[in-house]
């Protein structure tokens, strides 16, 4: 992958491309593999075992991967997608870091459990400077689990005192 912005897509991330260029670490990692098929889409994979300390809790008896971790899924797939593969984003300051400001419309149609593998078909497009709207249709096999719709803003990260 080019430092400039003459990306050839597409293009595709393991586990350990995707954490260099994200700052989460522990049981809120949420991907597995990305491929960036252009500037503004993504396909994204996810899964989460059953031995997260979140899915353990919701719900012992019937173990399901909270929606709030599908949102979060799709803010960190999002977010390497563009670090990755949009020109724009790719030319911010280093200082800035993506972050989740906001959920616009999110639709859970059915439970997803821990150990299947969720895929996240991914739409970006700028919608301010800095706010990049995301939206996703989320599956596992043929089964259309979610619908998402979020926003991303970039801002410059406060120095760690």
């Amino acid at each position: 992958m080019s430092e400039n912005n003459d990306l050839q897509y597409p293009f595709s991330l393991n586990a350990e491309a995707i954490r260099e260029l994200l700052p989460h670490r522990g049981c809120i990692v949420a991907y597995d593999s990305l491929t960036i098929e252009g500037p503004h889409t993504f396909v994204g994979k996810a899964r989460w075992d059953r031995q997260n300390p979140i899915i353990e809790g919701h719900f012992p008896t019937l173990p399901i991967v909270p929606g709030v971790m599908l949102i979060e899924a799709l803010a960190q797939l999002a977010g390497a997608g563009l670090l990755a593969g949009d020109p724009y984003v790719r030319s911010l300051p280093k200082d800035q870091l993506g972050m989740l400001a906001g959920t616009r419309n999110c639709w859970f149609k059915a439970p997803v459990r821990p150990e299947e593998e969720v895929v996240f078909h991914i739409q970006c497009r700028q919608f301010a400077e800095r706010i990049t709207l995301a939206a996703a249709t989320v599956k596992v096999g043929d089964v259309e689990v979610a619908k998402l719709e979020i926003s991303i803003a970039y801002a410059e990260t406060p120095a760690l005192a």
